[in-house]
């Protein structure tokens, strides 16, 4: 199989690595990568906003399937592009992927398919948002309604910083804050056929002890020890196809990865959002323990014939990953730094250039390195990841030293 990953961060990163160790890849393209991501795959350069150019360059590679993996290639309508070349594409429609999107769309999608989620309001005015913030109260749930990279959140008991968040996106989605712990939940779809992953939690917050502003994404890990019996079925049941049945009712089905963020309140799961493609940085720690070959599961959702693939496998222990940021990220992250040490496995690269004149690796983005690692349990995974972030040098650079601390304490608890 001839296979082209669309995208240049760490998910792609991450997704490079699982594609390139199945058996059944020739060879792998990736457009437009980055030095990680280099060294297991070919690079090509691309716009990957462009559908016509992506599609393009799939002819021109003579791909069997194109995995798109960031947001912004699927709502610009990139995979729509490449399957009217006739090749196989993981990843929605441009019209599917408005779930990601518009928060608006998801939840009058869910309304209609009687998705547990939180009471909200879409607002696009001083007067429709003070009344929204009146009605649900402190902690205000504030959401930019369009892409915002993971950053366009903001949860706050300061209704001022509510008030100017809404007026810096300008159309927005005013929720209830939904207490409970958080959930990533990826589930490969063909649009009919649904097969979720392993359950995983990331940590939006950019400090230690969820402190500071939202980010990208901090880290994760991924089992779940403290989750309910049960949870990947009743999401499945209650949530996910009752979702995909709706979009199918639309005319737009879904055929992809749907990404489930839920908070396990009190009442049980509840739908925080949908994501369009894989999250970053779970993908990171759920591929490390994924055991069946990636490229033939992508392939079979691409294919419509995702009901006939085999039950998938996994690796027994935990995996955790930790996120190593620029100096100043998430507002003004700097780049150009030297960074030493990032060439070990389990390093996956996020946001990283090579300079042309002596070929010294450089940071190029906010989130640099997602420093990933597996152990017998998450004890051990996440002793082995820190171990492997002492070892990194980037000047000025932070990560937060509490990633899956809670869990391996038995901290995290569900309200009553």
């Amino acid at each position: 199989m001839r296979v082209l990953l669309i995208g240049s961060g760490g998910r792609e990163h991450a997704l490079a690595l699982g594609l390139s160790a199945d058996p059944s890849v020739e060879v792998l393209f990736a457009a437009p990568g980055n030095p990680g991501i280099g060294t297991v795959a070919v690079m090509r350069d691309v716009v990957f906003t462009d559908p016509a150019a992506v599609a393009a360059l799939a002819v021109e590679c003579d791909a069997d399937l194109v995995v798109v993996g960031p947001e912004t290639p699927l709502v610009a309508g990139v995979a729509d592009a490449v399957r009217a070349e006739g090749i196989p594409v993981f990843g929605p429609s441009a019209e599917a992927a408005r779930l990601e999107g518009s928060k608006a769309f998801a939840k009058d999608v869910m309304t209609a398919a009687r998705v547990p989620t939180a009471r909200a309001y879409a607002c696009a005015d001083t007067e429709s948002v003070g009344k929204a913030l009146d009605d649900f109260g402190a902690p205000y749930v504030v959401k930019n309604d369009g892409l915002a990279a993971g950053k366009g959140v903001v949860v706050t008991e300061d209704r001022a910083a509510a008030e100017e968040h809404a007026r810096e996106c300008g159309q927005v989605v005013i929720e209830e804050y939904l207490a409970g712990p958080e959930v990533s939940l990826f589930v490969v779809t063909d649009g009919e056929a649904a097969v979720p992953l392993l359950p995983a939690q990331d940590f939006k917050r950019v400090g230690d002890g969820d402190t500071g502003p939202n980010t990208g994404g901090m880290g994760a890990y991924a089992p779940l020890p403290w989750a309910p019996p049960g949870l990947v079925d009743e999401v499945m049941r209650d949530i996910v196809h009752p979702t995909l049945a709706e979009l199918r009712r639309r005319g737009t089905p879904f055929a992809g990865l749907l990404y489930v963020g839920l908070a396990i309140t009190a009442t049980g799961p509840r739908v925080i959002e949908f994501n369009a493609r894989f999250g970053d940085p779970e993908t990171q720690v759920v591929l490390a323990l994924l055991e069946t070959p990636l490229a033939g599961l992508l392939h079979a959702a691409a294919t419509g014939e995702l009901a006939a693939h085999p039950p998938l496998r996994w690796r027994a222990g935990a995996a955790v990953t930790v996120v190593v940021a620029a100096q100043g990220y998430p507002a003004k992250p700097r780049t150009g730094d030297v960074i030493l040490g990032a060439e070990r496995t389990g390093i996956v690269h996020a946001g990283t250039v090579r300079r042309a004149a002596d070929g010294a690796l450089l940071s190029a983005g906010g989130r640099v390195l997602s420093v990933t690692a597996t152990g017998s349990d998450l004890a051990a995974g996440r002793d082995a990841a820190y171990e492997l972030v002492r070892g990194i040098e980037l000047a000025d650079s932070h990560h937060r030293t509490d990633i899956a601390a809670a869990a391996v304490e038995g901290r995290i608890t569900i309200p009553r």
